[in-house]
């Protein structure tokens, strides 16, 4: 019991890392109109504001994963969370677009390094049994971290509506006057906690045994597990497996057996952010406002879109180590298909057949409740388990790098295509990326639920060597 709470501890301090994330992500669509109108930009200005964090996250996942694998997966944590206190503070005081797109880009670059490391951390202290779970915890943090944004950014804008902050300049400016700075501030408080807890918890033991600190390794494991022998188990396992990959990081990238689970990686990774899931929660406000709804009511819906996330990753947390992640992907997959063609039909008939904002809402929470229950629980514990321990961190960095360059794509050509496609052709479109994805899935990547990391590089290398 004693190494279960431990477990959940660590898994729970990385995860924070995924509230980051998520909050990071998710409060740029309250405040959209906002730094528009204030700034003057234009559909392309627009989406370069919300794309440029995502330049950072390409530029945080290139590094993370190489740092992660010289420094240690714990430090370049460490790193995220100074990268995200410094972009919230530089955000919230600001006083030029140019400058807040730097800050932005800052912010990226720590979303990046931790979207690779912290699910890694707790893919690399989990047990088998329960990894997909854990894991899993680090995409609850994330949505957790979109629902905060979204409350955050609703509150602040009642309070800017209703409260009077006129005997403090400062709150006058980052709630009143220009609510958008108390949106994107409010970052620091759980950067900071982020960064104090990690004090708390050990380096990652694979990456001691990788990295040939047998000793501290063995002193993690027996935390851990609790038994010395099943430690030394641990280590040796770890060792062997090491001892097939002793090609260069990059030079193992030459053996077909590993390039293929890391091509497959960056296809699903890609992929993934073409299936519209990010388009809701960065211009999701947008998107019901042009349904008739007013600033208001369209942050109140966003809202409820965050808490249909967070409810059902909860579910999908206690369900992928039983079920499975291939099932999970055919079952939630379906449903996006089938509810990315219904809005696409709403924006196309819906006013003619006097369908009312609120089914557009019902259909919007059909669709996170089938992507939160597939390929969001499951990208971040694939890429976190499908590779071999020597080479985790930089194919998890290349897989990573296609995630946001995917991100940035839609985030950034997401306003052209509601301008010149319009919402009913922009979730067509949506809906056939979905097809490639399935097929991906079911032809390519094995079930991993319930396999060690062990066992699942040795599906990959099968009995051959690498050198």
């Amino acid at each position: 019991m004693k190494q279960t709470l431990y477990i959940i501890f660590l898994s729970l301090t990385a995860a924070v890392g995924g509230f980051l994330f998520g909050y990071d992500t998710a409060v740029i669509s309250g405040t959209i109109g906002q730094v528009s109108r204030q700034f003057d930009l234009d559909a392309m200005a627009q989406g370069w504001y919300v794309g440029c964090a995502l330049v950072g996250s390409i530029l945080g996942v290139v590094l993370a994963g190489r740092l992660s694998d010289l420094m240690g997966r714990k430090k370049v944590m460490l790193l995220s969370a100074l990268l995200f206190a410094v972009s919230a503070l530089g955000c919230a005081l600001t006083q030029h677009f140019d400058v807040l797109v730097l800050y932005r880009i800052i912010g990226g670059a720590g979303i990046g390094m931790v979207s690779i490391v912290s699910p890694m951390y707790i893919s690399e202290v989990a047990p088998s049994k329960y990894r997909g779970s854990l894991v899993a915890l680090y995409q609850l943090a994330i949505t957790v971290g979109f629902l905060g944004a979204y409350l955050v950014n609703y509150q602040l804008l009642k309070w800017s509506a209703s409260a009077d902050f006129s005997e403090n300049s400062f709150l006058n400016l980052v709630i009143q006057q220009e609510v958008w700075r108390g949106m994107l501030g409010m970052e620091l408080v759980p950067a900071m906690l982020f960064l104090l807890i990690l004090f708390a918890i050990p380096e990652s033991p694979r990456w001691l045994v990788i990295n040939e600190q047998h000793a501290a390794a063995e002193s993690v494991f027996n935390k851990l597990y609790g038994i010395p022998d099943l430690a030394e188990k641990k280590i040796k396992e770890v060792t062997e497996q090491a001892a097939k990959t002793t090609a260069t990081h990059w030079g193992l990238l030459k053996n077909p057996k590993i390039l293929k689970p890391v091509l497959y990686g960056m296809a699903i990774a890609i992929l993934g952010q073409f299936m519209g899931v990010n388009a809701v929660l960065y211009y999701g406000p947008g998107i019901f406002e042009q349904s008739g709804l007013s600033d208001g009511d369209a942050l109140y819906y966003q809202v409820m879109v965050g808490l249909v996330n967070v409810l059902t990753t909860v579910l999908a947390l206690l369900i992928i180590d039983r079920v499975g992640r291939k099932q999970l992907v055919y079952f939630g997959v379906s449903g996006m298909v089938i509810s990315l063609l219904m809005i696409s039909f709403y924006f196309s008939f819906g006013e003619s057949l006097g369908w009312t904002s609120f089914v557009l809402l019902v259909l919007f929470l059909v669709y996170i409740f089938c992507t939160a229950i597939s390929i969001s629980a499951v990208i971040f514990v694939l890429l976190s388990e499908m590779y071999p321990n020597k080479i985790r961190g930089l194919a998890m960095s290349i897989a990573g790098f296609s995630l946001w360059v995917g991100t940035y794509l839609v985030g950034q050509l997401t306003p052209w295509f509601l301008e010149n496609l319009g919402p009913s052709g922009t979730f067509l479109f949506f809906a056939v990326m979905c097809l490639p994805y399935m097929y991906i899935i079911w032809k390519k990547i094995p079930e991993t639920a319930g396999k060690s990391l062990e066992d699942i590089a040795a599906y990959w290398l099968g009995n051959g060597n690498d050198k």
